[in-house]
């Protein structure tokens, strides 16, 4: 994963007003935490920072005035309207190290003809080198028929990395669409019949009686 080189200022002034002004000011509040320091608090680009924070689990060289720091973007704090990022959680790594993240699972491939892929869990949670953790898992469902099924302990994982959510987790199973039901309401519609239909069939019968 590529290491992406940031510079943050350190932050002294907090509360909401702060917060404001900094994101006001094109910047992003964040905390860096880990490895027993104590909690520090920076400011770093919005713009840069939140392009690097489209990929799941960014890695960020952070240069401070006086430091350097290799973060992992832990938690991203949004606002819910506007859905820019308001705070940035991130923890210390090493290289080399081992950090537990959730990574996406990408389905390649097309199930036999007439069946649906039921996605069952889109994400799975594994243990990688901070440096190495892999953007996505992918796993074929290229001719299966319905009734198959593939849980966690059937993805294949990159060389590294370790599965930490329950093998037997179901990640998808590939059935049926749900069509029989409208198809039996459809019929039913059908022989229930138009009522307009009938109400002039019988009105054009009275009529030819007299």
């Amino acid at each position: 994963m590529a290491e992406n080189k940031v510079d943050a200022d350190i932050r002294t002034s907090f509360g909401k007003g702060a917060a404001r002004k900094l994101r006001m000011a094109g910047k992003i509040p964040a905390v860096v935490y880990g490895h027993g320091a104590e909690p520090l608090h920076v400011a770093v680009p919005a713009h840069e920072t939140t392009l690097i924070a489209r990929r799941a689990n960014a890695l960020l060289d952070l240069k401070m005035p006086d430091d350097q720091q290799l973060v992992l973007i832990k938690d991203i704090q949004r606002d819910p309207v506007r859905q820019i990022i308001e705070h940035l959680d991130l923890v210390i790594v090493r290289k080399g190290e081992k950090v537990t993240v959730d990574i996406a699972i990408h389905v390649e491939g097309a199930s036999v003809s007439g069946t649906m892929v039921q996605l069952e869990h889109n994400t799975i949670s594994v243990e990688a080198e901070a440096t190495h953790i892999p953007d996505s898992v992918s796993v074929s469902v290229e001719g299966l028929d319905e009734g198959a099924q593939i849980h966690a302990s059937d993805l294949v994982l990159p060389a590294g990395t370790t599965l930490l959510s329950p093998p037997e987790m179901l990640i998808l199973l590939i059935q049926q669409p749900p069509k029989v039901e409208e198809e039996a309401s459809a019929s039913e519609g059908e022989e229930a019949g138009d009522p307009g239909a009938e109400a002039e069939a019988e009105a054009s019968s009275d009529d030819g009686g007299e």
